[in-house]
C-alpha cells in the first residue's frame, strides 16, 4: 500500500546545525532535537520524537485542548515510523490514512477525510479493503483522546489549524524508492507513477511543507 513505510532513516536536514532543542517558532542549528519551528538534522526517529511529542502536548495544555498530530510526506519518507513514536509517547490514537484511501486514486479523498471524519464530528472513518478493492468496516475514533494522523494527505490548509503539531518528511526520490519497492514489491512499482501523480497534485494544491511546523529530512 503507499502509505505502510517502516523507514528507520535518519531525519535531518534543513534549517539546523546546533545542539540546542528548537522550540515553537525557532531555529535550531546542528544535532539537535528539533520540536517545532524549522528543520532538523543529523537525528533519528526515535531521537526525535519524544521532542515532537513533547511540542504537541505542551501547545495542546497551552490551547485547553487534546494533542493532535498530522504527519505528512511522499511514500517512503518513513511517516508511518516516526508516527507510531509519537504516538506510543504521548498515548494517543493512531490513524494510517493507508487504512482510509479508497484504492489507488484516493489521495484527495483521504485529506478531506481527515478533516471530515478523522477529526470532524463524526470521529471515525471508512476503512479501506485492499484485498477486495471495496469499502471495509467503520473505524471509531475518540474525540476526546490524543490523536496522530499519518500519511500522504494528513496535513493540508483545512487540517492544519486543527492540529498541534504538523510535521512535513522529506527525502530524496531514489531513496524513497528504494524504501518504498523494498516494502512494497511489484505491487507498488506498478502504480509508482500513479500514486506520485496524485502526491505532486496534492503538494502543488496545498504545499504542505509551509503548514509544517517542523520539516525533517529522512
Amino acid at each position: 500500500m503507499p502509505d505502510t513505510e517502516r523507514a528507520d532513516g535518519t531525519t535531518g536536514g534543513g534549517r539546523a546545525t546546533g545542539g540546542e532543542h528548537a522550540t515553537a517558532g525557532g531555529r535550531a542549528t546542528g544535532g539537535e532535537h528539533a520540536t517545532s519551528g524549522g528543520r532538523a538534522t543529523g537525528t533519528t526517529a526515535a531521537d526525535l520524537a519524544p521532542g515532537l511529542a513533547a511540542a504537541a502536548a505542551g501547545v495542546a495544555a497551552a490551547m485547553g485542548r487534546r494533542a493532535v498530530v498530522l504527519v505528512d510526506g511522499r511514500s517512503g519518507t518513513g511517516k508511518t515510523t516516526l508516527g507510531a513514536q509519537v504516538a506510543e509517547l504521548l498515548g494517543a490514537q493512531l490513524v494510517h490514512l493507508d487504512d482510509l484511501y479508497p484504492g489507488w486514486d484516493g489521495l484527495r479523498a483521504a485529506a478531506d477525510a481527515v478533516v471530515t471524519d478523522v477529526l470532524g464530528a463524526p470521529s471515525g472513518y471508512r476503512r479501506w479493503d485492499w484485498v477486495a478493492d471495496a469499502p471495509a468496516d467503520r473505524a471509531s475514533v475518540d474525540p476526546d483522546l490524543p490523536i496522530v494522523v499519518e500519511g500522504c494527505g494528513a496535513l493540508s490548509r483545512a487540517s492544519a489549524p486543527l492540529a498541534s503539531l504538523r510535521v512535513w518528511l522529506e527525502a530524496d526520490d531514489a531513496v524513497r524508492w528504494g524504501r518504498a519497492i523494498g516494502r512494497d514489491g511489484a505491487v507498488f512499482a506498478r502504480e509508482w507513477d500513479r500514486w506520485a501523480a496524485q502526491e505532486q497534485a496534492f503538494i502543488a494544491a496545498e504545499d504542505p511543507a509551509a503548514l509544517a511546523d517542523v520539516v525533517l529530512r529522512t
